[in-house]
């Protein structure tokens, strides 16, 4: 039998009736868009983030965007993003009217470099043609950001901090989330993520008040918000009021139902990550260039489990003679894509992305990964000899 990259088929075993159940609960009452157990995951989902908000939204991507937009960010601003991430991250910046600006990361967790990011904002700032407006950090491969210093920095520079947890929703830093370092948190359920769904969907989680009320706004063709209606002075319904312009961004009620399931046992299952992760490494330690660091008190969600080795693409190819396959998050870092070639403020120095981008792969990884399997792509990874 083939070995799946992300085998969702155990999971599904174990709670695919109660998410059958759910959906066709749904498909009863008819209530497609914005139905009762949207309002049921949103608050669920605030709960798991000990967050005072969530709004659900189509995917991971719109996230992000509906955070910049209720900050306000837009046309000469810069968003300061890490290089070595998901292109989604800094797609969103350019959609605004704003200029992403790329920070190299560190070489043990992959994640944005605080140092770096610190003389990125002065450099553009010292530029003058764009404002230094905010940050977005990323939990690369499921590992927090390292906030408590990412926070310093922003707060030295009066910076919002944002975190996309696309990868990392669940992760914590001393059993804190990032949300307590950031103004809000963003994340994907697309279905290979720690906590997917079984389509597309997307939500951010928000302590602030007015973001939240913004965000609302903005999710729905920037309808008016009750502030806008109580200033307005408008009789009818709020969404036929158009205060900003917004998008159509709404997650879909049979995607809560699933959700609703899966957030249930999502604490248990970034536990069994830990154990998985933790055999990998004990495994492979020594017989690759490198496996994960995980930081003391920090806890992964491990999206993915990712080494390095001087061969990658022999190692790749290696391991797919052998049935065993693999992925390279990221082979190209942002700033040396096509089509942010234009992007260039700062000009400063990125090699660690550029390094790492030619080591990493990831390997097949899920919480129900049993013993046999995960021996199985050891001994094919420690068979190559290239």
């Amino acid at each position: 039998m083939a070995i799946p990259f992300i085998d969702l088929g155990v999971q599904r075993e174990r709670i695919g009736a109660k998410i059958e159940e759910n959906v066709l609960k749904v498909i009863k009452h008819g209530a497609y868009i914005m139905g009762p157990e949207v309002k049921t995951f949103e608050a669920n989902m605030a709960a798991f983030a000990g967050a005072k908000h969530c709004l659900s939204c189509a995917n991971g991507t719109d996230a992000i965007e509906l955070i910049l937009l209720g900050l306000g960010i837009g046309d000469g601003d810069a968003v300061f993003v890490p290089a070595f991430t998901f292109v989604a991250t800094a797609e969103v910046v350019p959609m605004t009217g704003a200029e992403p600006v790329f920070v190299d990361i560190q070489g043990d967790t992959y994640n944005i470099d605080p140092a770096k990011l610190d003389a990125a904002i002065a450099n553009v700032a010292a530029e003058g043609r764009l404002k230094p407006a905010a940050i977005i950090a990323v939990d690369l491969f499921g590992q927090a950001a390292d906030y408590p210093a990412l926070a310093e920095v922003a707060r030295k520079h009066s910076l919002p901090l944002i975190c996309d947890s696309a990868q990392g929703f669940g992760c914590t830093i001393d059993d804190r989330q990032p949300l307590e370092w950031c103004v809000a948190t963003a994340t994907s359920f697309y279905p290979a993520k720690p906590l997917g769904c079984y389509g597309d969907g997307g939500a951010v989680v928000t302590n602030d008040d007015a973001l939240m009320e913004k965000m609302i706004s903005f999710r729905v063709h920037g309808g008016a918000t009750p502030t806008d209606v109580a200033t307005m002075n408008f009789e009818h319904e709020a969404k036929y009021l158009n205060v900003r312009v917004g998008m159509n961004s709404r997650l879909d009620t049979i995607q809560a139902a699933v959700l609703i399931e899966k957030l249930e046992i999502f604490g248990e299952e970034i536990e069994l990550r830990q154990k998985v992760a933790a055999r990998y490494n004990a495994l492979l330690a020594g017989k690759v260039k490198s496996v994960p660091f995980v930081k003391d008190g920090y806890v992964s969600t491990w999206a993915q489990y990712t080494i390095e080795h001087d061969n990658r693409d022999g190692l790749q190819a290696h391991l797919r003679t052998l049935g065993v396959p693999s992925a390279v998050y990221y082979p190209i870092p942002l700033h040396q894509q096509p089509g942010y070639a234009m992007f260039k403020a700062g000009g400063w120095d990125l090699s660690v992305s550029e390094a790492k981008s030619k080591t990493v792969i990831s390997l097949p990884f899920s919480p129900y990964l049993d013993e046999a399997t995960q021996d199985q792509i050891v001994a094919a990874v420690t068979s190559f000899n290239g």
